[in-house]
């Protein structure tokens, strides 16, 4: 009797514990379930953001911020293939601080992105991610600060239409985070959706560039400089300090076509933009406003320190002869009117931006009437 006791009580035992066992394993399962859910909402959300960003700093930003947070990573750099500068170019002349991006990352050639090429003919598999233990000699340029400390990491690539834009590169403390057997799936469809992002916001942005610059000269045009202008007066009121601005004008540019053909006076015209830009500062900007005339908007400067870099303008005009493709030499000189604004004038961006530009108009017909090669500041009457 005793022991048949004894084994209904065992019986009961193992049934209660196999149930509690079952228990825990369901709500391990439900957490996980929920975990797993929760990964899932924010991945969607992330998705959303990324889609509706509108500009390049905007998408860039947004995955720097938003994906080491949602995905539990110590590290996240994007490495974009560049192989003539021309992202970096058109990012940095539409005005993007890539110091606010120390995770962005330009490769020129589609071997540094650390990927397994194999065959690269034409029909070739693409390359697949790579995941394993961090390795400093072989991925050290996709992870370039070393106090991260990083254990594994993924190299993910940024396809489309089979072709490499770039690397999704994701980096972890954890040893265990980023294994060879681990399924690429997720990581996959991110760095998809990543890659058709990043194409379409820089494809956006080359032609919003195009459409601010001119093509002959390649410095900016008038559209650009009258909304850098509004921008500018208006930064400049709140943090309190002066701009600048400059009409300069090709002395009696019509001889220059009439002697040496329009398509000299084309070089001609590039030949100048060179010479003032290589006057200017990164932060000021210069625009052609069309035919012979140029504008230059200097940022944080007096009329004092407009004058100076005028002058120096005016004086690399004139300096050397501008040589010509088919060997002819022209000598080309400039007037230059110059006017300046302060910080604590009244009235609207817009009426400020028009009256600074007719106050530097008036002082380029004054640098003309009186003799041009000259540079003349505006002084209110």
């Amino acid at each position: 009797m005793t022991q048949n006791m004894t084994g209904k009580d065992l019986t009961h035992t193992e049934l209660v514990a196999e149930n509690q066992a079952l228990r825990a394993r369901m709500a391990y399962m439900l957490e996980q379930a929920e975990r797993n859910h929760s990964i899932m909402m924010r991945h969607q959300a992330f998705d959303l953001e990324i889609v509706g960003a509108a500009s390049f700093p905007e998408l860039i930003g947004t995955i720097f911020r938003t994906l080491p947070i949602i995905s539990e990573l110590d590290s996240v750099t994007l490495s974009l293939m560049d192989e003539d500068s021309d992202i970096h170019f058109v990012m940095q002349k539409l005005g993007v601080d890539f110091d606010e991006f120390p995770g962005l990352l330009f490769a020129t050639d589609v071997e540094q992105l650390g990927f397994d090429l194999g065959d690269r003919t034409a029909g070739s598999p693409p390359p697949k991610p790579v995941l394993g233990m961090y390795d400093a000699a072989r991925h050290a340029a996709q992870f370039p600060d070393p106090s991260q400390r990083l254990q594994s990491i993924a190299l993910v690539p940024l396809l489309r239409n089979k072709r490499i834009i770039g690397s999704l590169n994701l980096g972890s403390r954890d040893p265990s985070r980023f294994t060879p057997s681990l399924g690429t799936d997720f990581i996959e469809h991110m760095a998809s959706i990543i890659a058709i992002c990043l194409e379409n916001v820089i494809s956006n942005e080359m032609l919003k560039y195009i459409g601010l610059t001119d093509s002959l000269t390649g410095v900016y045009n008038r559209r650009y400089i009258d909304r850098r202008l509004l921008e500018e007066i208006s930064r400049a009121r709140r943090q309190n300090y002066q701009i600048s601005f400059m009409y300069i004008d090709i002395d009696h540019f019509k001889r220059v076509n009439d002697t040496v053909g329009h398509q000299g006076g084309d070089e001609v015209l590039r030949e100048v933009a060179n010479r003032i830009k290589a006057e200017l500062r990164l932060s000021d900007a210069l625009a052609r406003f069309g035919g012979e005339e140029f504008v230059v908007l200097l940022i944080d400067a007096d009329l004092e320190a407009a004058m100076f870099v005028a002058e120096r303008i005016r004086a690399g005009i004139e300096a050397s002869l501008i040589e010509l493709s088919h060997g002819l030499k022209v000598s080309i000189t400039a007037s230059l009117g110059v006017a300046s604004l302060a910080c604590t004038v009244d009235g609207s961006p817009e009426e400020t931006a028009l009256e600074l530009i007719a106050h530097a108009d008036e002082a380029l017909y004054q640098a003309k009437e009186g003799g041009r090669n000259r540079v003349v500041r505006y002084v209110p009457q």
